[in-house]
């Protein structure tokens, strides 16, 4: 449907003008008639030559009237206007016009307050979002101290421990190579384990210095790259089936990588698994991730749910509104089976930037 193009201010005021002045004029003559004062020549000549010579004086003052109503109106819309133009562009400098003690001076007065309150928001807004952005670079700096922290625990309890072992042995081998070679040969296939679960303990920290977000990657792309680099370093075979078309928030698509990185290096430090697999799939209103090794297992337990790993699991896994299941037993492997729901947001979050 075509736009109707808006009447000029003018010119709508000069016709309303000449059609109130010749309202008037009509109401003057027949009140003037009607009570005798003004006689009336009906014959068609006289009235139209007393008609033109009426309508002349009723146009021009009616016209002149409605040019200074509208010109007086436009202007004080002009100002007006040219402080919102002002406004709009961020310069609150300029204060709302005044005009007398009339309704236009209580609309000025208005327009002055609202925007006096749009800037103290504009205020507000900008002191929040500053604070926001302090806010999150504290975030991140506590959450680097706090993973240095725990990658240093980490060390001392396991890679440092196993080192002081590994030397340890290593001196008493000295001692015992010439006297008793038996024992020497025990004693270095102790050192043996000993450096090979050094090293898969190494492994699984530097797992974890690894982003803790996707970095703006598809979950299939961080995935396959992360296990890419670790096939790349360790000789356990690790397969991944999952759809690359898979659509997920942002939000959720960290969460399940963090999982599927926590797995793995659970696996790495105390499975002892030869192969990985790690399967998502998404049905109707969820996501299934299993992750599955043929490592030694262990046995199931509240001391074993609360470890570090499967706690961090079910915590990530009860964010996501989801629900998180281990089978394992000795000598058996490990499964665990992670459902969580998925909900359709009709926002630009839902959407895969």
């Amino acid at each position: 449907m075509k736009k109707r193009k808006p009447a000029d201010l003018i010119v709508r005021s000069m016709s309303e003008g000449i059609l109130l002045s010749f309202l008037l004029l009509i109401i003057i003559i027949y009140v003037l008639y009607t009570s005798g004062h003004l006689q009336i020549d009906l014959s068609w000549p006289s009235l139209l030559q007393t008609g033109a010579a009426l309508l002349v004086p009723v146009i021009v003052v009616g016209g002149l009237y409605g040019l200074y109503h509208a010109l007086r109106l436009k202007m004080r819309l002009d100002k007006l206007r040219d402080t919102l133009l002002m406004w709009e562009k961020g310069n609150w400098s300029q204060a709302a016009p005044q005009w007398g003690n009339d309704e236009w001076s209580r609309l000025g007065e208005q327009i002055d307050r609202i925007g006096k309150k749009w800037e103290d928001q504009i205020s507000s807004l900008q002191r929040l979002s500053t604070n926001n952005a302090q806010l999150a670079e504290q975030a991140r700096i506590t959450a680097i101290i706090e993973e240095r922290q725990r990658l240093a625990r980490e060390l001392h309890d396991a890679v440092s421990q196993q080192l002081f072992a590994i030397s340890m042995t290593a001196t008493a081998i000295g001692r015992t190579f010439d006297s008793n070679p038996a024992r020497a040969k025990r004693q270095v296939e102790l050192i043996e384990e000993m450096s090979s679960v050094a090293q898969s303990e190494m492994r699984a920290l530097l797992l974890h210095l690894r982003p803790v977000y996707l970095e703006g990657k598809r979950l299939s792309q961080g995935l396959r790259e992360l296990i890419r680099e670790l096939q790349a370093k360790i000789p356990m075979e690790i397969n991944l089936d999952m759809d690359d078309d898979l659509r997920l928030l942002k939000g959720v698509e960290n969460h399940i990588f963090r999982i599927v990185q926590e797995s793995l290096s659970n696996t790495l430090r105390h499975a002892k698994a030869e192969r990985m697999e790690i399967r998502i799939v998404q049905k109707v209103d969820s996501v299934r991730v299993t992750l599955k090794d043929d490592g030694i297992g262990f046995e199931l337990n509240e001391t074993k749910q609360a470890s570090y790993g499967l706690s961090t699991m079910r915590e990530r896994t009860n964010e996501l509104g989801g629900t998180i299941q281990y089978i394992t037993a000795p000598g058996k492997g490990t499964r665990i089976e992670i459902v969580i729901p998925i909900v359709t947001l009709n926002t630009e979050e839902s959407r895969w930037a």
